[in-house]
């Protein structure tokens, strides 16, 4: 089966950026006397901010939003291009451009950061719609995202649609918009079983997998 248009998560999917999320967290960590190693962290490759952030400041939402504030100093600064693609990436995405695939981002990441992300890799030419959360505003989980991304392309989201993205949240925001979700494993922030309990239509071991599923 054809999909169009092909929605893409960004951590874990497109870029490995394991080290600047991390970095980032212990860095806000930090500022509130908490510390933390690289692999307990790991975690927050995927989930938004601030449900991730909720472990260390249960019910406290004004330590929350200085959290999160403290992690964006340091990301919007060096984390952000602490990232590097995984292998066949921009391959794929050109080869699917040039095969008249519509290519959008949909992330949890703001969108500001997506954006200079995407176009610190120069995939920009391959992608019609960049979605992702707002700094200020509603549009700040992922099933949200999507739709918005949705509207932004003027689609429909249907079974024709897909998603493909590494974590859970990405196939239940698929599954919430009605578009079936492809799960990669190759960036290694999650478990097989995650991805087939939370419903993925497939699930790929590789980027080669991946090409071969979404090109025939």
């Amino acid at each position: 089966m054809r999909f169009n248009p092909i929605f893409f998560d960004l951590d874990g999917t497109i870029t490995d950026s394991a080290q600047g999320i991390i970095c980032a967290v212990q860095y806000a960590l930090e500022a509130f006397n908490i510390s933390a190693s690289k692999e307990s962290l790991i975690p927050f490759i995927g989930p938004p901010l601030r449900d991730s952030f909720s472990q260390f400041f249960p019910g406290d939402t004004e330590k929350l939003e200085q959290v999160v504030a403290k992690y964006r100093e340091y990301y919007g600064e060096q984390g952000i291009f602490e990232a590097r693609l995984y292998d066949g990436i921009a391959d794929l995405l050109r080869q699917l451009a040039e095969n008249g695939h519509i290519l959008a981002l949909a992330t949890s990441k703001p969108e500001s950061f997506a954006v200079r992300i995407i176009e610190h890799f120069d995939l920009t030419r391959y992608f019609t719609c960049i979605a992702g959360a707002q700094l200020k505003g509603t549009r700040t989980d992922k099933p949200a995202v999507l739709r918005y991304a949705c509207q932004t392309l003027g689609i429909t989201p249907s079974e024709a649609c897909l998603m493909v993205g590494d974590r859970k949240y990405d196939v239940e925001a698929a599954s919430a918009n009605g578009i079936p979700c492809v799960g990669v494993l190759y960036g290694h922030t999650c478990e097989r079983e995650e991805l087939e309990a939370a419903g993925a239509c497939d699930i790929v071991e590789t980027d080669e997998d991946l090409e071969c599923l979404l090109l025939g």
